[in-house]
């Protein structure tokens, strides 16, 4: 049995603890918290609730140890600190900043001769796995990433900032336009606001300018400013009733042409449907958890991402059920 631990019980930290229990080959030991322990009601009896500062007497105790915190402050620290210690799975997300997140969890890792894997999920993940397939296989043409429809939980965070918000969740959504026209095979250039809309659901405080709040929202910086945003003023109730799922998803298309003249056009095509983007990015994370654990038994060291893993090392299955069951 592979024993896992998970740093860090929010959404996505549940999420890993539902993926473990579905897992044959993993038993969680333990879940690290800033918080009181005593507060924090977990899914699975038997499991150690820890603070977070005691995480290092459980060296000997876990396999791989999953982090579940935030990409802005908890993961640059938190993951290269304890890839010293444990085969270590994040799932860091700040696209610009990886190179530099990659390193400092290298150098973690070879400390402790264990891997480091970041930037698992399904974007950064899945969907990187899918360009760089694409574009290796299609070397003439483009690659395109939709994401949505889906709850963007940074630009929710986002509304919910500004003043005069109560509470508030905004939609990622796909142009359909923008769609059809890249499955047509047609390579279009598209800007920022022609890929995607954002859809904003936001409950005001009473005595609000919701005035005021639609035009800061529509102005931010980073977040809107981009794209053609719309803001729904509604209740708290209807938030909480229409609202209150984590869905997510998206596409990677690989368009391209092949042929003396490039006369034929191909297109691949990757999609996602989630009910629940943490469940969904957690049972990713505790595949690669897996391989994490098989690869360090192997010898392997340091920090490594989703290229470097081959699919036999995710599987619950052995080499040669593969073989007769996939290939």
């Amino acid at each position: 049995m592979i024993r896992i631990g998970i740093f860090g019980y929010g959404n996505l930290g549940r999420g890993v603890e539902c993926a473990v229990k579905q897992s044959k080959d993993m038993e969680l030991v333990a879940v690290f918290t800033r918080r009181d322990p005593k507060t924090v009601k977990i899914l699975s009896e038997g499991v150690d609730v820890c603070h977070a500062d005691d995480v290092l007497s459980f060296v000997d105790k876990i396999d791989v140890m999953i982090l579940c915190g935030g990409s802005a402050t908890d993961l640059p620290k938190q993951t290269p600190y304890l890839a010293e210690y444990f085969n270590v799975v994040d799932s860091f997300d700040t696209h610009a900043k990886i190179p530099e997140h990659f390193a400092n969890v290298d150098a973690g890792s070879r400390k402790s001769g264990k891997i480091g894997l970041i930037s698992v999920g399904w974007d950064p993940g899945m969907f990187s796995l899918n360009r760089a397939m694409g574009g290796s296989i299609l070397v003439d043409g483009c690659d395109y990433t939709f994401w949505g429809k889906g709850v963007s939980q940074g630009h929710s965070d986002a509304i919910r900032r500004v003043e005069g918000v109560a509470d508030g969740k905004q939609y990622t959504v796909p142009v359909e336009r923008a769609l059809n026209e890249v499955r047509s095979g047609s390579n279009p250039t598209l800007t920022t606001r022609e890929k995607h809309t954002r859809e904003c659901y936001v409950v005001a405080e009473d005595g609000a300018d919701k005035a005021q709040i639609e035009k800061t929202i529509k102005e931010m910086p980073n977040y809107f400013s981009d794209y053609d945003t719309t803001v729904n003023f509604i209740s708290q109730e209807e938030l909480n009733e229409n609202h209150a799922g984590i869905p997510h998803g998206g596409f990677v298309i690989r368009s391209g042409k092949t042929g003396v003249n490039k006369e034929n056009t191909h297109i691949i095509e990757y999609s996602l449907k989630l009910d629940s983007n943490p469940e969904f990015t957690a049972s990713v994370i505790v595949a690669y958890a897996r391989a994490a654990y098989r690869m360090n038994n192997e010898g392997m060291c340091g920090a490594m991402t989703v290229f470097d893993i081959a699919p036999k090392y995710i599987s619950p299955l052995t080499n040669e059920e593969m073989r007769a069951k996939l290939l």
